[in-house]
This record gives structure tokens, sequence and C-alpha cells, in this order.
């Protein structure tokens, strides 16, 4: 825990004092709640209480050029009767608003209301993924504000060609609690900070941009001197290294992808295509596929929303189910889908703890958490080795998937050729094109050196942002589409 940041409370204990009490509400309130919710025919109803607080920070050429406190708060009501939801949400917590709530639900929906109120009876799960502290204490910007005036100076004692340093800091308090119609309650305290750094170097009239970042469910005393040195000369090689690029080759050829966030392939390419509502909507590439191969062996990818400290990570997901690790691809079966309480429902499947949503003013869907390549056999330097004429990429920029075809592209920021075994001049503008399922196919090499991104990763879906993690251990694709500059 960072230094003077307050006492870890219990996940569920904070949650209750950032949410419930300052709305003056205790569980009987919701008991009533959730009763008038559970009209004759309901499926699944919940409540979705959120209290959020963010800041954020810039840094523009050695100074704060601006930051900015936002506060978002409110709670959400669902009823479910087979895939019809009736949803509704507000900003006021108070019970005359969880009242209102209630009856727009009810008219939505078309039914009469309950009138027995339901029972909270499950004991709140706790968890020790990360702690349940408060980030935005007041005063607490001077710790965040000394982390980027180190940046800069930094940065620019790294090497005379950096001509430009920006840095954007931001930093998110959490609390979320959630009760629902089989009468269970859960609650967690999410604490979250992303830091990133881009890096503009010139030399001889060409100009060249290197990013980098990190983030995790912490304080700013976790983001040491090392951590930080390490952030920075990222950026800044990566700056440097792109003044000296050339255009890259096109056509099909051989793909090594380094270790970490590269894993943004599979995220995009598989991992949506592996959503359960995507299934059940016949809407996926591997639709009907459970059981068969997909992949290559020596694929197996998981989905671990239990991590600790990662960004993708949490106790408990948006519908209150606990973090938990889901085995996706098995040695290159088809083995899990990702669920949510409702699609898992109505599939006759279990929840995976992948119910998510941006806000309490958002319906929880089926979403990934952190998803990564298991481990291999071969040493990262053979995997290279191996390739006589291809591509080494380490970073990503932009990207897109078609969900129904799998069809996707990425563009890289960071890559190199591979000549005759050997990594050589940089190159620029490398985009990868294909189809995720043939992809997975020509996997012929897995590394051993598995590294999840640097908690900077994020997706959407649907209109709905968040954060999560990737991460993949050294790959060779026999073959994928390179386009580029001729």
């Amino acid at each position: 825990m960072t230094a003077g940041m307050q006492p870890a409370m219990a996940s569920y204990d904070g949650a209750v004092a950032r949410t419930l009490t300052p709305a003056g509400l205790d569980p009987a309130d919701l008991s009533r709640t959730l009763g008038a919710l559970a009209a004759p025919g309901i499926d699944l109803a919940d409540l979705f209480f959120e209290a959020k607080r963010t800041r954020v920070f810039r840094l523009e050429d050695g100074r704060i050029a601006g930051g900015s406190f936002q506060i978002a708060q409110g709670v959400g009501a669902r009823a479910a009767r087979g895939g019809q939801v009736a949803f509704a949400h507000s900003a006021d917590m108070g019970a005359d608003a969880l009242a209102t709530l209630a009856e727009a639900v009810r008219a939505l929906d078309g039914g009469v209301g309950g009138t027995v109120a339901v029972p909270i009876t499950g004991a709140p799960p706790r968890h020790d993924l990360y702690p349940p502290i408060d980030l935005n204490l007041p005063g607490s910007s001077v710790p965040w504000i000394a982390l980027l005036d180190r940046i800069d100076a930094k940065a620019r004692a790294a090497d005379p060609r950096v001509m430009r340093v920006e840095a954007v800091l931001r930093v998110v308090d959490q609390a979320v609690l959630v009760a629902d119609l089989d009468g269970r309650i859960a609650g967690d305290v999410r604490p979250m900070m992303q830091l990133f750094v881009t890096i503009v170097a010139e030399a001889g009239g060409r100009r060249a941009t290197g990013q980098a970042g990190l983030g995790g469910r912490h304080g700013a005393g976790e983001v040491d001197d090392a951590r930080l040195a390490a952030l920075v000369a990222q950026a800044v090689d990566m700056a440097c290294i792109n003044l000296d690029a050339r255009p890259a080759p096109t056509g099909p050829m051989p793909v090594v992808l380094g270790p970490g966030y590269c894993g943004v392939l599979f995220h995009e390419a598989i991992g949506h295509g592996l959503e359960g509502d995507h299934h059940r909507k016949n809407q996926s590439a591997f639709t009907g596929r459970i059981g068969e191969r997909i992949a290559a062996k020596g694929v197996t990818v998981v989905d671990d929303g239990s991590l600790p400290e990662r960004i993708g990570s949490f106790g408990i997901d948006d519908e209150g189910v606990a973090g938990a690790c889901t085995p996706l691809i098995e040695d290159g079966i088809l083995t899990g889908l990702l669920q949510d309480r409702l699609n898992a429902g109505l599939m006759n499947a279990r929840p995976t703890g992948n119910g998510r949503r941006q806000s309490y003013a958002h319906l929880p869907m089926p979403r990934m958490t952190n998803t990564f390549l298991l481990n291999g056999k071969h040493a990262p330097g053979d995997v290279v080795a191996s390739v006589k004429d291809g591509i080494y990429a380490t970073a990503f920029g932009g990207g897109r998937v078609d969900i129904v075809s799998g069809r996707f592209n990425f563009t890289t920021t960071q890559a190199w050729r591979i000549e005759n075994g050997r990594i050589t001049a940089p190159v620029e503008g490398a985009t990868l094109i294909g189809v995720g399922h043939e992809a997975l196919k020509h996997i012929s090499m897995v590394g051993n050196d598995l590294a999840i991104d640097e908690g900077v990763a994020s997706c959407s879906k649907q209109g709905q942002h968040l954060d999560v993690g990737v991460g993949q251990p050294t790959i060779r694709i026999d073959e994928i589409m390179v386009g580029g500059a001729a």
C-alpha cells in the first residue's frame, strides 16, 4: 500500500461506505426494491450501485499542463425475461429514486411488480487481489504529480535527440455494489492507475514517435524509480530506433510477435469471438465449434480476472461473480466461452465472472478481463532464428476486427526485419492482415517467455469502453499478410 493512503478496509465494507451509506440506504431498501422488480416470469433482476472518481494530469514539456477531476455515481436496475431486458438508471441513489427505478423497469417490461421483499441471504465475498484503498484522497495529488515531474528529466537525459515529452496520468477510484433477485450481495473497491508516455525524437530533419505505459490496481508507491526509468527508456528507445526505420516489406511472410502487449492480437482476433453473446446470436466465426480444433497444437489461451493487481482483474465482476480463470483454447481445441449471467442462463451454461459494464448507466455483457496465450517450450531466440525472411513485431497501435468473419488488421508501432534468422533493420508502416481462426492454425512455435502487458490495454464493445489485460510469449506465425510501404 502506498504511504499516506488510508488503511485497507474489506472490499465489501468499503463499497457500502461509498455507495449505500451516503445515500441513506441499507440492505432492507435493496430487498424492497428487488421485490418490486420480481414480476411473474422474471428470470434475472439486479441492482448495480457505483461511485467513481477519476483524476487526470497531463505533462507537456516539463510542466503540468492540465488536470481534471470527475465524479460519477448512480444505480442501474434491470429485469430480464428470457432474452428481453428492461433497464433503467439514475444518478440519484436515494430510496425514492430506487422506487422510481423499479416502477420504470416494470413499465418497460410490461409486467406487474412483486410486493414481497427479497431477503438478502448471501454472504458477501471478499478477496485479496488488491487493497481497497482510496487513491484520490485530499492532498493525494502530490505523489502523482511527483511521478510526472520525474518523467521529463529522465527522458531528456536519456538521449539528446529527444525534443518533446508528453505524459498522461489517470487515477481512478471505483466502488461497486451488486444485489440480485437470488438474495446475493457483493461489493468491491477497485483502485486503478495508468501512466502513458509519448516521446518525439528528431535527427537529420526527421521525427519519430515512441510510446510506453504502465498501470495497475495500486498506488504511486508501487511505481518505484526502476519501474519509471524502464518506462521512459522504452518510449525513448522506440522513438530513436524509429528514426532509422525503413519502409516495411509487403506480402505473405512469417511473422514473429514479441511477448506482452502483442497479445492484443489474440484479444481482438479471437477473444471477442469467444464471448457468449456473440455465440448465442450466431455472430461469431467460432459459433458451434466447442470441442473442435481451431488452432495449432501448443496453443492454449485463457482469460483470467483473478491475477493480483492487474488492470483487467477484479474481486467481483459487475454482476457480483468472482473473477476467475477460464480456459478458452486448450492445446488448439476450443473448450470454453466467456459468459455473463444473462447469456449463461440462456445457453444453459455457468457464469464465468465476465459480466462487465462501463458504468451504472450501461448494461453488463460478456467481456474479456486478462486474456493471454500460455507458455510453450521454445526459447525466444530459437523462434527468431527459425525465420529466414520475415518481420519481428513488438508493439501495436490501432487495429480492427470483424467478429462474424474474424478478419483483422493491426498496425505495428515497432517492428524489425528478420533476415537469415537475425533481427536487422527497424521498419515502419507494417500492418498485419488476416483472419483470426486461420492465423491460429499457422502458429508453429510458442516461446517460454510469457509476459502480460504493463497495464495499458483497453477494449471497446458496443460503445462501452473498459480496461483489460493482454499477453503472450514470443510466437511464430508461419504466414500472415503484411501490408506496408513498398
